[in-house]
């Protein structure tokens, strides 16, 4: 039987195709199941290696392969020939099938070689690109040896200097003190330092003039004495917090006795059963609830001479009253934004707080009900709208502090026909910021800190533990829209003006004050350093005069003549003088010139010289 052509030629090597020719490595459609049967006749064939099934333990899968005995080397004629029986022993949908997954493998495969060298040739560029960079940087450096290891090591060596650098720079400022090793230093402004304690700068404009007799403030406190603090407690401006510290934070030889579940404390003076504080925490409201500056200058001398059911003193007396106050009695106080204590006593009285137990003496006689009419008719107030609690016009709540630190003597106390109101503002105004400039401390509560440095350095007091500054409060916590902040405003419109004087006189006692503590503590190193260089010359000079004394060339300085003195301390001079520059030669660096050496030796001597004389 004679055989087709294209299965002879299956059998016999590969030829060459011809210039120009398309190579054919299978034969036409029509023999390929000549061929198949062909290539299934001969032994270890891939068609019969299929036929005769895998071996055992291997499943029919699509990547199974067959066990060969020899490595598979043919021509792309064979390998056409060896794969045309595989797909013609397939279904036509199961070759198409395995078209499309031979081809989605070709274009995976395609994409992963172009991706490979991409980055290959991208490295590579990269490597190129920073040696160029870094050798003509560090032209000299990569000159030597290979360039390209000496960039390789170069980069790396800055980079594990950056990373030590950054280890180091943690360890010397952690925390929140090195603001440049966050990345909020780079996205955000770094806060200001000099930040207040109420938001704003501390860094103010002064608008009023004050001379150093109203910045400076210190009062020589003798506990053991006669001197006594009274502690004019205003509404809802943080008294409270402020008396506890009183008795209960300041550091005294003999320590308030405070015992548990008593609001009051025992402060006696060292070795004496008098107390040195007049305030709620110490002697009670003896002067009435919440006493004002009336009331006090006038309750005080009687109550500390033992006079308590003594009447209260004539108005006439007050003159001689307020001069010995002056001489025993220091007065101090605590003041508060306006806005924010008038809604902190809304809400106080919201809660029931009537006060009704104050007094209100002035000129020897409390208010009539004319004139002081009440703004509510039952037992107290609790429960009232911000709105009626504004609209009461004898509501004492509006411009409290002026009223309770001015002397209402000067306006007739409580009586409004005295004179016109106008004038009556002006008088109160003008009576409370002269009564607060000659008070002897007062303090703001939006600034703690600050209170509690002023009071320490003018009563020379220290307190055990720091002041807290509390931003949220009862009257933070009350929104109010812009038309009630600006009413409320106009209602304390004195205090608003008095709030603003006292702020600012504040603000400049306070750095008044720091600026006398760095120049004190300037001069108190000069005056050590001044010390110590005089204890130092004239112990040079002693060595120097007794070395000269045991020479017996210099026994002639005891012949009597009037210029031997002069000419050892000139002498002595000279010597200190060489000495000195050559113990500067000595450390001074070789470079430096001897003049310049000479020069500030010289200049240092001479300023020693007046010290020493005064010692002498």
């Amino acid at each position: 039987m004679a055989l087709p052509a294209c299965a002879v030629r299956a059998f016999e090597p590969p030829r060459q195709p011809e210039r120009g020719a398309p190579a054919r490595t299978t034969c036409p459609r029509r023999h390929s199941r000549v061929e198949a049967e062909l290539a299934a006749s001969r032994p270890g064939s891939v068609a019969a290696s299929v036929r005769a099934g895998p071996p055992r333990g291997v499943s029919h899968g699509f990547h199974t392969r067959p066990l060969l005995d020899k490595p598979r080397k043919a021509s792309s004629s064979l390998a056409g020939a060896a794969c045309a029986p595989l797909f013609a022993l397939l279904s036509r949908g199961r070759r198409r099938r395995m078209h499309v997954l031979r081809r989605r493998w070709d274009l995976g495969s395609l994409c992963r070689a172009l991706l490979t060298r991409g980055l290959a040739a991208l490295g590579h560029s990269l490597k190129h690109v920073l040696g160029a960079i870094f050798s003509k940087i560090f032209g000299p450096l990569a000159s030597v040896g290979n360039m390209d290891e000496k960039s390789n090591k170069l980069l790396l060596a800055l980079v594990m200097l950056f990373l030590f650098a950054v280890i180091v720079l943690q360890y010397v400022c952690p925390g929140t003190e090195c603001q440049l090793l966050r990345l909020q230093a780079f996205s955000s402004p770094v806060p200001d330092p000099y930040r207040s304690e109420d938001e704003s700068s501390a860094r103010f404009v002064p608008r009023y003039n004050f001379t150093r007799g109203d910045l400076l403030r210190k009062v020589d406190f003798d506990i053991k004495g006669d001197d006594l603090i009274v502690f004019l407690h205003i509404q809802k401006t943080g008294g409270t917090t402020f008396g506890r510290h009183l008795v209960r934070n300041i550091q005294l030889e003999q320590p308030c006795e405070c015992r548990v579940g008593q609001k009051k404390c025992t402060c006696h003076r060292p070795g004496k059963r008098e107390t040195w504080l007049f305030s709620r925490f110490s002697t009670g409201w003896s002067c009435g609830l919440h006493a004002d500056w009336t009331e006090l200058t006038s309750c005080v001398p009687s109550v500390v001479d033992g006079k308590r059911d003594a009447r209260l003193r004539p108005s006439r007396w007050r003159i001689f009253q307020i001069l010995d106050a002056a001489r025993n009695f220091h007065y101090i106080t605590i003041l508060r934004d306006p806005v924010s204590r008038y809604l902190s006593e809304w809400r106080h009285v919201q809660r029931g707080a009537t006060w009704k137990a104050s007094l209100h003496v002035c000129d020897g006689r409390p208010p009539t009900s004319e004139e002081l009419p009440s703004c509510y008719t039952g037992d107290d107030w609790s429960g009232c709208p911000l709105k009626e609690f504004m609209d009461c016009p004898y509501n004492l709540a509006n411009n409290r502090q002026v009223r309770m630190l001015s002397d209402l003597t000067l306006v007739g106390c409580y009586n409004l026909s005295v004179m016109p109101e106008k004038q009556r503002n002006k008088v109160l105004l003008e009576s409370a910021k002269s009564n607060l400039k000659h008070m002897a401390f007062f303090g703001l509560t939006e600034f703690q800190r600050k209170t509690q440095y002023l009071f320490e350095k003018t009563f020379n007091m220290n307190f055990i533990s720091p002041f807290t500054q509390y931003n949220t409060t009862r009257a933070s916590s009350v929104e109010i829209n812009e038309e009630i902040q600006k009413r409320i405003e106009g209602l304390n419109f004195l205090d608003m003006e008095l709030y603003s004087y006292a702020k600012d006189l504040f603000l400049q006692r306070y750095q008044f004050m720091r600026q006398k503590e760095h120049q004190e503590a300037r001069r108190k190193r000069q005056e050590q350093r001044k010390f110590l260089k005089g204890r130092l010359l004239q112990t040079h000079f002693q060595s120097q005069g007794q070395g000269q004394s045991q020479n017996p060339n210099q026994n002639q300085s005891q012949n009597p003549n009037p210029n031997a003195n002069q000419n050892l301390t000139q002498n002595l001079m000279q010597n200190l003088t060489q000495s000195l520059s050559q113990k500067e030669n000595l450390e001074s660096p070789k470079q430096n010139s001897g003049k310049e050496q000479n020069d500030n030796t010289s200049n240092g001597t001479n300023d020693y010289i007046g010290s020493v004389e005064k010692w002498r």
